[in-house]
């Protein structure tokens, strides 16, 4: 298990949650598509998942900005139809925490956490252990 993956899966363990996943700006690639990921049994990967255009989506714009994102409930953060459209793309997502990685002032990866099914209220703890998580994934790239 690469340094990485350790790291996402310690993420995907701490939180409980269903999926963790990596995604990287990649050049000549989809934008920030998915290099690394760690699941719970029975739910599906994102990797090969390119119909949800990622610029377009709200949450983006707010990493942009250099904000990470927590929603205890993804179904009532935004009202924009796209971002509903990829909720069930990435299999009922219903909760999720989503931190920003920036390298010279540019976002280079994201790591986000996905709770599916069902929303949940994210802990301080959990928070913490996102950012930490990307800070470590930093290090590395």
């Amino acid at each position: 298990m690469t340094q990485t993956r350790s790291i996402l899966k310690s993420l995907l363990d701490g939180c409980g949650a269903s999926r963790v996943t990596l995604r990287q700006d990649v050049p000549g690639e989809d934008f920030f598509p998915v290099t690394e990921e760690v699941v719970q049994p029975g739910v599906a990967s994102l990797r090969d998942e390119r119909t949800v255009d990622l610029r377009t989506q709200p949450v983006v714009r707010e990493l942009r900005q250099g904000q990470q994102v927590v929603q205890d409930d993804c179904r009532a953060a935004f009202a924009d139809p796209a971002f509903h459209r990829m909720l069930e793309t990435y299999g009922g997502l219903a909760a999720q925490i989503v931190t920003p990685i920036f390298v010279g002032g540019k976002l280079k990866a994201i790591v986000s956490v996905h709770q599916l099914d069902e929303p949940r209220v994210w802990s301080e703890q959990e928070i913490a252990l996102a950012t930490w998580a990307a800070d470590e994934v930093r290090q590395r790239l």
